[in-house]
């Protein structure tokens, strides 16, 4: 059977093209987070929605206009009898009575329409002041939420490559024990050793195997909540180079960096307009004790058409029921607010005790932000020793291995010796690989507390990534 090579093109062009949609590196991940996070997409939304409070609140002070009208139509029939003289021009003729009826048909139709200016509402006026402040506060909400996503896109990234070396470790560990397992039994069977070093093996290679299990089940998780912010899954990620670059804050300087994370901090500067939000509302609740002027202007037309018909003795009346009116009106209404209940002290009170709350949220956030600024720093510091750290000894653990197993060899060492020198030895890996992690996640940190976080601080990093591939 024969494939013409336009299928096998073809075929082969979804395969790569398969292999490059799994493939990532951080600012891959980002952007698919940026697209398919729905808490992102929410955090627009809302954005867009707090924006329309600035229109909403001007129109309050622009001309408001209304139209009416009415049409309506009935018929009337109506009887009543009355005393008439038998002749009309003799007084003294005797009282006679006589039935009169009469029917209306009347169609009636009506138009009116209202012009109303505000001329002093207070209350507007600082709705729309406020809304002011809720607009800047729902950008800086949103920038927020892309800082965040950053911020929650790194973690996660690289919680999944932590999690592959723990299972790169775990199974490095595994084979080394069942290697070492194998060797006990075969020295065991000529003699060279004891039975307890073949259970020291044992023992040691049976806990790899579940510490292989359960890094597993870690990655796994990883991957999940990679998966749930950016919507794919990857097997492909980018690992920081071997000799990715250590760099100290600049300024180095504790205080510059809480100082600017105090003035430019997205979530600080949130509460702060909250807080103005929140004096707003008690002026706005305020308002309730003063008057309201307005400017009404109105026209009113009414047409009524029909005919008026009435029936006696004397025969048949008609007379036609048409009426024509206009009403022109303009003036100022005042509207002075006396006694509500208690309701508009009730609701000061209320905004009073919410401009409270916003003023110690404020106070909490800038508190929280001193903390987080000042960590983060401390942070890239110490995990830039802890890497320099962690990386020799890693260098040392490789040697202390090489010599114990070399004393192993000779019999000056034993098993127990050579299983410890192996498990320090993929500890120090592990937690080299972790420091580094932690060392960007600290930089990022430090920026996100500062309020300067931004794609170009991720591209930074990015630049010094290599692919790497995940294990399912």
């Amino acid at each position: 059977m024969k494939v013409r090579a336009p299928l096998i093109v073809a075929a082969c062009s979804l395969i790569l093209a398969s292999a490059a949609a799994d493939a990532a590196d951080l600012l891959t991940v980002y952007q698919r987070a940026l697209q398919n996070d729905p808490q992102i997409r929410e955090a627009d939304a809302n954005r867009l929605a707090s924006r329309e409070s600035k229109p909403q609140a001007l129109a309050a002070l622009l001309p408001q206009v209304e139209v009416g009208g009415s049409y309506s139509k009935f018929d009337e029939d109506s009887g009543r009898t009355t005393l008439t003289r038998s002749d009309p021009s003799n007084p003294l003729s005797p009282l006679v009575p006589i039935d009169i009826t009469s029917t209306s048909d009347i169609t009636a139709k009506q138009y009116d329409i209202t012009l109303r200016q505000s001329l002093f509402r207070w209350d507007q006026w600082m709705t729309l002041k406020r809304a002011d402040a809720e607009v800047a506060q729902a950008e800086a909400d949103y920038m927020f939420a892309q800082q965040d996503l950053i911020q929650r896109t790194s973690v996660r990234y690289f919680d999944v490559l932590a999690a592959q070396d723990t299972v790169d470790a775990a199974e490095a560990a595994l084979e080394a024990f069942s290697r070492q397992l194998e060797q006990a039994n075969k020295r065991f069977e000529v003699g060279l050793i004891a039975i307890t070093d073949v259970q020291e093996a044992k023992a040691a290679h049976d806990q790899a195997a579940a510490a292989v299990i359960a890094a597993k089940r870690t990655l796994a998780t990883a991957r999940e909540l990679l998966r749930e912010l950016t919507g794919e899954s990857f097997d492909t990620l980018a690992t920081p180079v071997d000799d990715m670059p250590l760099k100290t804050p600049n300024p180095e300087n504790e205080e510059q960096w809480v100082s600017q994370a105090l003035e430019q901090n997205l979530a600080v500067i949130s509460a702060r307009l909250a807080t103005d939000i929140a004096k707003q509302d008690v002026r706005v609740a305020r308002s309730g004790h003063l008057p309201a002027i307005d400017l009404v202007a109105s026209r009113g037309d009414q047409d009524y058409t029909g005919d008026q018909i009435g029936r006696n003795e004397a025969g048949v009346s008609r007379a036609p029921a048409d009426q024509t009116q206009t009403t022109d009106s303009i003036g100022i209404q005042v509207t002075i607010p006396i006694y509500s209940g208690g309701a508009t002290s009730s609701r000061v009170r209320q905004q009073v005790y919410l401009h409270r709350a916003a003023r110690e949220r404020l106070e909490r956030a800038n508190r929280e932000t001193e903390r987080s600024a000042r960590d983060a720093y401390l942070g890239v510091l110490s995990e830039i020793s802890r890497v320099r750290a962690l990386r020799q000894a890693l260098e040392s653990s490789r040697t202390a291995l090489q010599a114990t197993e070399a004393g192993f060899e000779v019999g000056t060492r034993t098993t127990v010796d050579v299983l410890d020198a192996r498990r320090r030895l993929f500890e120090a890996q592990t937690n080299y690989a972790r420091s580094r992690y932690d060392y960007i996640l600290n930089v990022l940190q430090l920026q996100f507390s500062t309020g300067t976080l931004d794609r170009a601080d991720l591209e930074e990093i990015n630049a010094s990534l290599r692919e790497r591939t995940i294990t399912r």
